[in-house]
């Protein structure tokens, strides 16, 4: 185990578990967390390995340890008993899911978001199992209700509000290109710009509904940003503003795009199920929308179930997506879902034979993702060449699988991507247990970047 004898957090750029969380606001190392709980319970032994492993490992304490530990923080029993570890530690606000479906809920919340969640430095996600998936439900009932005209201060135009729709994919091809870290400081910033404007100006109806549609998608955009460099609670609040904006914008498929990245959230927080209600509520909420985007939707659906073993319905969905994939190219579609080509399509429907442990397959569908990719989308060119360096390492091909980690290590170097620092740490731990002269020199690559 390594040593670390400092406040929680303090070496890392986010809180990766709510006790690294619990530690930091109270300035506990490990020692003392163990020396709190053994002052309440007495007759054990205070390591502070063992707090480390509740932290890292994902070990949880017993009984007696979670009691006493709720004890010094002030939380009542039955909470512990009702909420399970670690959902009942004091982990920091919560998003307030209680606010009405309104204009002015979703001014409210934007307001209490950009600015805000940029600095949330939680790696976690803070909404309570089943919470999003309410909320996704919620959201599919809803009927859209007008922007009421706003009189305050300076007056919003036609001319203002496409500008700042046309700074829209300059945001997202510096996402594209350099990854979440670097991206999610400027995103943020447009939206507490929009969300001024919102909250502050003059517009009437067709303004404000095309404000709370650049709004929706910058918070999704901001969300996505967060999510890459692994700040979940930052991603989590973003992802819900847009959502609302959407909603008060009229505009459903942008929700359900919204709902299609918050699913593969819950996916990385290993919460299948609840992704894969969330991805069900994004396709039921993007009916009528272009061919385009009903692929999008279906895939994500489909590689939800994949990720639950539900291999049929997986292929199903599968062959959905791809009817309407191959019929795409004839229709409009929202400029968000541009980038979903058929280079994307085919990493999203390798991603689903990954998942099922079809390697062959998964490697035929990432060639072709690898020969139509442009450069210009760095952070995923160098995940799609890792998820092919791990489907042809099952394949037996060591020497192809570590040349495509060579050309994926300088392209995640050039980009802050916590996801694929992390993708690029499983593949060398994966490539370590054979004996192969490519292996030593790679791996002196690799071991530089993720230190």
């Amino acid at each position: 185990m390594p040593r670390e004898d400092d406040v929680g957090g303090s070496e890392r750029d986010f809180f990766t578990h709510p006790l690294a969380y619990v530690r930091a606001e109270r300035g506990w190392t490990y020692q003392d967390l163990v020396d709190v709980v053994a002052r309440h319970v007495g007759n054990i032994a205070a390591r502070r390995e063992k707090a480390w492993r509740w932290e890292n490992w994902g070990v949880v304490p017993d009984e007696d340890s979670q009691n006493a530990l709720a004890t010094e923080l002030g939380v009542p029993r039955e909470h512990v008993r009702r909420l399970g570890w670690p959902a009942w530690l004091p982990a920091g606000d919560r998003v307030n899911i209680e606010l009405p479906w309104t204009a002015d809920a979703s001014r409210s919340m934007l307001d209490h978001t950009a600015g805000a969640a940029v600095l949330d430095r939680r790696g976690f996600l803070t909404l309570s199992s089943g919470t999003m998936v309410t909320i996704a439900n919620q959201w599919l009932g809803l009927e859209h209700a007008k922007v009421d005209s706003v009189l305050r201060g300076g007056r919003v135009d036609t001319a203002l509000v496409e500008c700042l729709e046309r700074r829209l994919p300059t945001v997202r091809q510096m996402l594209d290109s350099l990854g979440g870290g670097n991206v999610r400081d400027l995103a943020d910033a447009e939206l507490k710009l929009v969300t001024n404007l919102l909250s502050q100006a003059t517009y009437g109806e067709k303004i404000g509904t095309r404000l709370f549609g650049v709004a929706a998608e910058l918070g999704r955009i901001a969300g996505w940003a967060s999510f890459d460099a692994g700040y979940h609670a930052s991603a989590e609040r973003y992802f819900l503003a847009g959502l609302r904006a959407a909603h008060s914008a009229g505009d459903r498929v942008s929700g359900a795009n919204i709902l299609k990245c918050m699913s593969l959230q819950l996916v990385d927080a290993d919460r299948a199920e609840e992704a894969l209600a969330v991805a069900k509520a994004a396709r039921d909420g993007a009916k009528g929308a272009s061919k385009r985007v009903l692929a999008m939707m279906t895939v994500r659906e489909a590689r939800a179930n994949a990720v639950m073993g539900a291999a049929s319905e997986c292929e199903a969905l599968l062959v959905r997506a791809d009817q309407a994939m191959c019929a795409s190219d004839d229709q409009s579609d929202p400029d968000w879902a541009g980038y979903f080509d058929h280079a994307e399509y085919s990493a999203q429907v390798a991603a689903c034979y990954m998942l099922l442990k079809r390697y062959r397959l998964a490697d035929q569908w990432l060639g072709r993702s690898l020969a139509l990719q442009p450069i210009e989308r760095a952070v995923d060119l160098s995940t799609y060449l890792i998820w092919r360096a791990e489907a042809v390492l099952e394949l037996g091909e060591v020497d192809q699988a570590c040349a495509l980690v060579g050309e994926a290590v300088p392209l995640i170097a050039s980009s802050r991507s916590t996801r694929n620092r992390r993708r690029l740490a499983g593949i060398r731990s994966k490539l370590a247990v054979h004996d192969h002269p490519a292996i030593v020199g790679l791996d002196e690559q690799v071991r530089s970047l993720i230190a």
